[in-house]
C-alpha cells in the first residue's frame, strides 16, 4: 500500500501535470451518458427474472411492506410504492436543479437561442401525444397520452456518446436542451393530469412548507439542514395531498439558492492569499496532520471555494451521480419486469401499444424536427452552428428513447395490471426501435463525405 504525502516527487504515480478540469456540461453528459449502461442492464435483468422460473421472488420482492416511522407517525407502503413516490423524488429533485441551472444559465438562458430546442421539444411532446390518441381515443387506454411524450436522457445520451468526437458538441447541447423541456413537459402533465382526488388542507400545507423554503432562499440560508427538513416536511404534505409526490422534488428545487456570495476576481485574490499562507506554514513535504497552520489554510480555503459556488451546483453535484447509477437502475429494475404471458403479437397490436410505438418513433422525429424547421424558417429561432438538419433528425432519433419517464408516467396512466404490461413492452419496443433507428441516421452520415446545411 503506497503512502501519500504532500511531497509531489514521493509518490511517482502522481502527475504534477494536472488534467484539464471539465466543464460543468461536459460532468453532466460523462455521468448521464455513462449510466445509459447500467439502466439497460437493469431492464434487462428485470425483463429476464420476470419471465425466469423465479417470477414470483419478482413480484414478492416489489410488494415487501416497508414500514418508516414510528407508532402513529409511520408511512407502510410496498417497496415498489417506496421506489416509485420516494426515490423518484430525488430524481425529480435534480431534475429540477438541472432546468433551473439551465434557464439561469445554460442553454435556455438566451430567449434566440433557447427557442431551438424549446420548440423542437414542443413538437416532440404534441406530435406523439396527438399521434397516441388517434389511436386510443375513447378506448381503455385513453389516458396514457402523456406516455411517449418523454425522452431518456441517459440512454439517448449514452447512444451519442458511443460516436465519441465524430458527433458534435453542439448536438448534445441540443439533444441535452430538448430533454430538459421535455421533463419541463412531463412535470407539468404529471402535476396537472395524472393525479388522484385533491385534499386541500394538504395543498394549503404544502404550499406553506414551500413559501418557508423561498423564505430561506431570500434569507440566503445556504446550509443544506434546513431544506433538507422542510423538503421532507413538503413531500409529506404531497404525498398526502392527491398531487404526486415527486412533484415535491421539483418545488424543493426551485427553492435552491443559485447565487454565489463571492465573485470570481474574489475567488481567486483568497484564494493566492491562503496559498501563500499555507506555503509559509511549513517545508514542502511535511505532513499536514503535523502542521495545524497548513490544516487552517486549507479550510479556509476550503471556505472560499463554497463560498465561489452556488448551492445549486454542490446539490446537484452531490445527487446526480446516485440518481445516475443507482436511483433510475433501480427504478427501471422495479418496473421493467414485463411479464409476457400472452400472445406478443397481440400485445403489440393493442391500439396503446401502437399509440406508443407510433408516438415515440415516429411522432418524435416528426415533432422534433418539423417544429425546429418551422420556427427557423420563419426567422424566430437559429440553428446552433456547427449542426445540420441530418444532425437534427438523427437526435430527434434518440428523443424517441422514453424510457425511464414513459414508464413512470404508465404507472399512473393505468391502473389494470394487463394495460400497464401491454404499455411497458411497447415502450421497450420503441426505445429499442429508436437507439437503433437513431444509430443508423447517424452513422449513415458520418460516411457521407459532405452534408448539406440546409438553413
Amino acid at each position: 500500500m503506497a503512502i501519500l504525502t504532500n511531497d509531489p516527487n514521493a509518490n511517482p504515480s502522481i502527475n504534477p501535470r494536472m488534467a484539464p478540469v471539465p466543464s460543468i456540461f461536459q460532468q453532466f453528459i460523462q455521468k448521464t451518458g455513462g449510466s445509459g449502461v447500467f439502466l439497460l442492464s437493469a431492464a434487462f435483468i428485470a425483463l429476464l427474472w420476470a419471465n425466469s422460473p423465479f417470477s414470483n421472488s419478482y413480484v414478492n420482492l416489489w410488494e415487501t411492506r416497508i414500514v418508516i416511522g414510528i407508532g402513529q407517525f409511520a408511512l407502510s407502503d410496498s417497496l415498489l410504492h417506496w421506489i416509485n413516490d420516494g426515490l423518484m423524488a430525488i430524481f425529480f429533485l435534480v431534475v429540477g436543479l438541472e432546468i433551473k441551472r439551465e434557464v439561469l444559465v445554460g442553454e435556455l438562458s438566451r430567449p434566440r437561442q433557447a427557442l431551438f430546442p424549446v420548440a423542437a421539444a414542443l413538437g416532440g411532446m404534441a406530435v406523439p401525444a396527438i399521434l397516441y390518441t388517434v389511436f386510443n381515443l375513447g378506448g381503455d387506454g385513453q389516458a396514457g397520452w402523456g406516455i411517449p411524450m418523454a425522452t431518456d436522457i441517459a440512454f439517448a445520451l449514452g447512444i451519442l456518446s458511443l460516436f465519441g468526437r465524430r458527433i458534435p458538441v453542439g448536438l448534445k447541447v441540443f439533444l441535452t436542451a430538448v430533454a430538459i423541456v421535455d421533463d419541463i413537459g412531463a412535470v407539468l402533465v404529471i402535476a396537472v393530469f395524472y393525479n388522484a382526488d385533491l385534499a386541500i388542507w394538504n395543498l394549503v400545507a404544502a404550499a406553506f412548507f414551500t413559501l418557508i423554503l423561498f423564505g430561506l432562499n431570500r434569507l440566503q440560508v445556504r446550509t443544506p439542514l434546513p431544506y433538507v427538513v422542510f423538503g421532507i416536511l413538503l413531500w409529506l404534505a404531497v404525498f398526502h395531498s392527491g398531487v404526486h409526490a415527486t412533484v415535491a422534488g421539483i418545488l424543493l428545487a426551485a427553492t435552491i439558492p443559485a447565487g454565489q456570495l463571492i465573485d470570481g476576481r474574489q475567488f481567486l485574490n483568497s484564494s493566492r492569499h491562503y496559498l501563500d499562507k499555507f506555503e509559509e506554514a511549513g517545508e514542502h513535504g511535511q505532513h499536514i496532520l503535523a502542521n495545524k497552520d497548513q490544516w487552517a489554510a486549507i479550510q479556509a480555503l476550503e471556505m472560499t471555494a463554497e463560498s465561489a459556488s452556488s448551492p445549486l451546483q454542490r446539490l446537484e453535484y452531490t445527487f446526480h451521480p446516485w440518481v445516475a447509477y443507482f436511483i433510475m437502475p433501480v427504478f427501471a429494475l422495479a418496473n421493467a419486469g414485463v411479464k409476457i404471458s400472452g400472445d406478443i403479437g397481440a400485445m403489440l397490436a393493442n391500439p396503446i401499444s401502437i399509440g406508443i410505438i407510433v408516438g415515440l418513433v415516429l411522432g418524435k422525429q416528426l415533432g422534433i424536427t418539423f417544429f425546429a424547421w418551422l420556427l427557423t424558417r420563419l426567422g424566430w429561432a437559429k440553428k446552433p452552428a456547427g449542426l445540420t438538419w441530418t444532425h437534427i433528425y438523427g437526435a430527434a432519433w434518440l428523443a424517441g428513447i422514453g424510457f425511464t419517464m414513459s414508464l413512470f408516467i404508465t404507472n399512473l396512466a393505468f391502473f389494470d395490471e394487463e394495460l400497464v404490461s401491454i404499455a411497458k413492452l411497447a415502450i421497450l419496443t420503441a426505445s429499442a426501435i429508436a437507439a437503433i433507428g437513431g444509430w443508423v441516421a447517424l452513422s449513415a452520415m458520418r460516411r457521407k463525405r459532405k452534408i448539406p446545411n440546409a438553413a
